[in-house]
C-alpha cells in the first residue's frame, strides 16, 4: 500500500513556468509528495479500516535552473501548508499470496506563490488520489508491498494562474516497497515510485516520467520510540513535451535527507515527525519542508 500524500511540495508555482521558461516537468512540480513515506510504510496492517493524516510545511526562497545554479526571480517566494486525509481498508481477501488493500487521498491545500511582481494565494481541494495494493509479511521483520495509484485531476487549475492546488493532469505511479520493523534495533525502509505522466490539454504540456524513492534508517529504542532519517531521491527519467516536440534540457531532479522520529503505542496508533532539507536540485525549486503524520484505525 502507497502511503503517500498529495500535498503542498508537489504543487509549488504551476504558473511559474510560462512566467520565466524554466521547469521540470510543468511547472517545476510532481503530483507526488516528495518525502511522505518513512518508518513503516511498507508494513501493511491486519484487515480493518484506517486513517493516516497528514500535515505538511512547505517553503522555498530559491529556484534552481538546469545547471544547479539560482536562477535571479525578484520576489521569488512559495509558501504551503496542506492537511491531508489519507483512508485506507485492508481487506481479508488474499491476491497472490499477500493482503489485499485499497486506498483514497483528499488533500486540502493552502499555497501562497510569489515572484517578478506577482503573488497570489489558493486554497482548495487537491488533486484526489487512489489505488489498489497488494502487502506480503515474508517474516515478523521483513515485509513487502506493491501497488498502482492513480493522481485524478480534481483540483482547481487555471493555466494563467501563479498559483494552483490541482495539476490538471492523470498520472499513473508504479509501487513497490520493503521495510524491516525491529520493536529494538535496526530498522529500515524504502519505497519506489515510477510516475507516468499524462498530457495537460489545456496548456498541450506532458510531463516526463519520473523515478521516486523514499527512504529512512534508524535505531528501535524498545520503548516505542524509533529514531533515526529520512529523505528521498527525485529524478526525472524522460524529457518534457510541449506542443508535440520535446523539450530538452529541463529534467529534474532532487535529493533530501534530514531527522525522523516515530513513536508507536502499542495501542494500533503512531505518530511521525520528520523534517527535509533538499540538496543537489535541477529545474525546481529548493527547499525544505517539515511533516507530522498520525496514524489510527477507525
Amino acid at each position: 500500500m502507497k502511503t503517500c500524500s498529495f500535498a503542498a511540495s508537489s504543487l509549488l508555482f504551476a504558473g511559474l513556468a510560462a512566467t520565466l521558461h524554466v521547469s521540470a516537468t510543468e511547472g517545476g512540480k510532481t503530483l507526488y509528495a516528495l518525502g511522505v513515506n518513512g518508518f513503516g510504510c511498507c508494513a501493511l496492517p491486519p484487515p480493518g479500516t484506517y486513517m493516516m493524516l497528514d500535515a505538511q510545511h512547505y517553503r522555498s526562497d530559491d529556484l534552481k535552473g538546469n545547471d544547479g545554479s539560482s536562477i535571479p526571480v525578484p520576489g521569488f517566494k512559495v509558501r504551503a501548508d496542506a492537511l491531508v486525509p489519507h483512508f485506507i481498508w485492508v481487506t481479508s481477501q488474499e491476491l497472490l499470496g499477500g493482503s489485499l488493500a485499497l486506498h483514497s487521498i483528499v488533500p486540502l491545500v493552502t499555497l501562497d506563490v510569489s515572484a517578478a511582481g506577482r503573488s497570489q494565494r489558493k486554497t482548495g481541494v487537491g488533486d484526489i488520489v487512489f489505488g489498489p495494493a497488494i502487502g506480503w509479511h515474508l517474516s515478523p521483520n521483513l515485509h513487502t508491498v506493491a501497488g498502482i495509484d492513480i493522481f485524478a485531476p480534481t483540483g482547481e487549475y487555471d493555466k494563467d494562474d501563479l498559483a494552483n492546488v490541482g495539476g490538471n493532469y492523470w498520472a499513473t505511479h508504479m509501487v513497490g516497497g520493503i521495510s524491516w520493523i525491529d520493536v529494538k534495533g535496526f530498522n529500515a525502509d524504502a519505497k519506489v515510485m515510477y510516475g507516468i505522466n499524462a498530457r495537460n490539454d489545456d496548456t498541450d504540456y506532458r510531463s516526463g516520467n519520473e523515478l521516486i524513492v523514499d527512504y529512512a534508517a534508524g535505531w528501535a529504542l524498545g520503548n516505542g520510540w524509533t529514531v533515526g532519517v529520512g529523505g528521498y531521491v527525485y529524478q526525472q527519467l524522460t524529457d518534457d513535451e510541449q506542443d508535440g516536440h520535446t523539450v530538452r534540457d529541463n529534467k529534474g531532479s532532487a535529493r533530501a535527507i534530514g531527522p525522523s522520529v516515530r513513536y508507536d503505542s502499542g495501542q494500533g496508533w503512531f505518530l511521525t515527525v520528520k523534517g527535509y532539507g533538499e540538496t543537489g536540485v535541477r529545474n525546481r525549486a529548493e527547499g525544505d519542508a517539515l511533516w507530522l503524520r498520525a496514524v489510527f484505525p477507525l
